[in-house]
C-alpha cells in the first residue's frame, strides 16, 4: 500500500513537472503579449533578450532589403545595386540598434509588423480594433525554441514570428524574429 502511494506521488510529480515544463513558453508568450497590449515597458524588458533580438532583426531586415533591391529593376540596371548591398548592413545595423526598444517590441507584437528602419520616429499607436485583427499561431520549433506567429488578417501572406528561447528550465525570453513576407505580385 505504501509502495503504491509512493509510486503514485512520484508519477504525479513527474507529470506535474513535465506539464509545467511544456507550458512555460506559452505562459511567457502570453505575458509578453499582455505586456505589449498594456504598454508595460518594464515587463517587456524582463521578457526580451534585446541583444539577441537586435541581431536577429538585423539579419531579417537585411535579407528583406537585399531581396527588395534584387526585385527592383531600376536598382539592378543602374549598377548601384552592388553598392547598396554593401552599404545596407552598416546602415541597418545602426538603425536597428537605436530602434529596438520596449515600445517598438510592443508595437511589433500588437501589429504583426517589423519596425521599418527607413522610417524614423515613434511607432504608430495601435487601436484596440487593429490589435484584435491579429491571428496568433503557437508551436514549438525545437525543445528550446517556441514560436508565436502573428498574422494581420488584412495581410494574410505576411507573418511575423516571435521566437522565444529557453533560458533555464522554465524561463523563456523573446530572442529572435522571423519575417515571412510574400513577394509582391508582378
Amino acid at each position: 500500500m505504501v509502495k503504491k502511494l509512493i509510486v503514485g506521488v512520484a508519477v504525479a510529480a513527474v507529470c506535474g513537472f513535465a506539464l509545467a515544463w511544456a507550458a512555460s513558453p506559452i505562459l511567457a508568450a502570453r505575458a509578453l503579449i499582455n505586456a505589449a497590449k498594456a504598454g508595460d515597458e518594464r515587463r517587456i524588458e524582463q521578457l526580451v533578450d534585446f541583444p539577441s533580438l537586435r541581431d536577429s532583426l538585423k539579419e531579417e531586415l537585411n535579407a528583406e532589403l537585399i531581396a527588395r533591391m534584387r526585385r527592383d529593376p531600376r536598382v539592378v540596371e543602374s549598377g548601384l545595386g552592388g553598392l547598396g548591398m554593401m552599404l545596407a548592413p552598416m546602415l541597418l545595423s545602426g538603425a536597428v540598434d537605436t530602434l529596438v526598444t520596449p515600445e517598438v517590441v510592443a508595437n511589433m507584437v500588437t501589429t504583426a509588423e517589423a519596425p521599418d528602419p527607413t522610417k524614423p520616429g515613434d511607432p504608430n499607436p495601435v487601436d484596440e480594433h487593429d490589435a484584435n485583427d491579429i491571428h496568433q499561431s503557437w508551436g514549438y520549433r525545437s525543445l528550446d525554441e517556441f514560436a508565436v506567429t502573428l498574422t494581420d488578417r488584412d495581410r494574410p501572406n505576411d507573418h511575423l514570428a516571435l521566437i522565444m528561447e529557453r533560458r533555464g528550465l522554465f524561463d523563456w525570453k523573446l530572442a529572435a524574429v522571423d519575417l515571412q513576407s510574400a513577394p509582391p505580385a508582378p
